[in-house]
């Protein structure tokens, strides 16, 4: 009686070995795919926790999560350590990255991929109406805000102000600061203006904007272009407007340097997977639309151009599928 009873207690506490084996095995296949995104106050956080949040709930065993960042030189590093998965990135950086010059001199060159051109960036050159400040030369001598270290707006707003003619380090004194801080150091009057590289509308700026007896100005950025063009090809900067309609009390639209967006991966990432994100990219976009306005900008056709690296074969076999993928792919 008593071996019955010790076998049956052996017996139930094997198959409860089993069955923890089991499903610590179905643990073990779980993915999980981290997000470089952004600051809080811009773009690509929430749509990057957007993106996260379909990956997740679309992808059977595969579990995103988005990832507070300062941006995009940032998550290319982070992209090249295996740090991130799956990462946001201005195309001017990106382009930097995969050859390993400019700011990635040092670090290398990173194995990046692109599963979609997204929307463009805008470049925001913010301060107040009751500042002496209408033009980038108007920036010399005031308190600036250059973006955050390891941002694409860093980067963006050291190359207009060089192109302006203003050292960044002697001209100006300069703050580096993501947009929601810039936004509260404004507030305080602790800088005078700043540059943020991002979407419409940003939160931030929007924050700011309608703050009660702040009205914002935002500066100018074409007159500048044509230096860029020349300096790192007309493919990475492009003339846009930002419409007087996106932020309150805005009198005229504003011409400014604008510069893609592009979701990344690395280069080894299984082509099934990359297939699988761009195919849900396109299929939820319903979903990505209803927590930023910037994803209605993802389309089939602006999806592939505009890439300054090659896309990830499981993006390309989607967009063949799609019939909209034309070979243009080497950069």
């Amino acid at each position: 009686m008593r071996m019955s009873l010790y076998a049956a207690i052996l017996a139930t506490i094997t198959t409860l070995g089993c069955n923890l084996q089991e499903l610590t095995q179905q643990a073990d296949k779980t993915t999980w795919l981290s997000v470089a995104t952004g600051g809080t106050g811009g773009v690509y956080y929430p749509y990057g926790g957007g993106i996260a949040k379909v990956i997740s709930d679309n992808l059977d065993n595969v579990e995103a999560t988005a990832e507070v960042t300062a941006g995009t030189v940032d998550n290319l590093k982070f992209l090249s350590e295996r740090d991130a998965d799956i990462a946001f990135a201005l195309a001017d950086s990106l382009s930097d990255a995969v050859a390993g010059r400019g700011v990635f001199t040092d670090f290398g060159r990173v194995p990046a991929r692109s599963l979609a051109v997204l929307y463009p960036n805008y470049t925001h050159i913010v301060t107040l109406v009751d500042t002496n400040i209408e033009r980038i030369s108007d920036l010399n001598g005031h308190v600036i805000s250059t973006g955050a270290p390891g941002s694409g707006t860093e980067i963006i707003a050291f190359r207009v102000l060089q192109a302006a003619g203003i050292d960044p380090d002697i001209d100006i004194t300069r703050q580096s600061l993501g947009a929601s801080q810039s936004v509260n150091a404004i507030k305080d009057g602790k800088i005078d203006a700043f540059f943020w590289s991002g979407g419409l509308p940003t939160g931030a700026v929007l924050d700011l904007a309608t703050t009660p007896g702040m009205t914002i100005r935002l500066l100018p950025s074409d007159e500048v272009l044509p230096v860029l063009q020349a300096q790192y090809g007309d493919t990475v900067y492009h003339e846009m407007v930002l419409p007087r309609s996106v932020y309150p009390d805005l009198e005229v639209d504003v011409p400014a340097v604008g510069v893609a967006n592009v979701l990344a991966v690395h280069e080894s990432m299984p082509t099934t997977l990359a297939y699988e994100i761009t195919r849900i990219l396109f299929e939820h976009q319903a979903e990505l639309v209803a927590i930023h306005a910037e994803a209605e900008n993802l389309t089939l056709d602006t999806a592939v151009v505009g890439s300054p690296t090659m896309f990830h074969e499981g993006a390309i076999r989607y967009y063949e599928e799609q019939q909209v993928w034309v070979n243009t792919d080497e950069p």
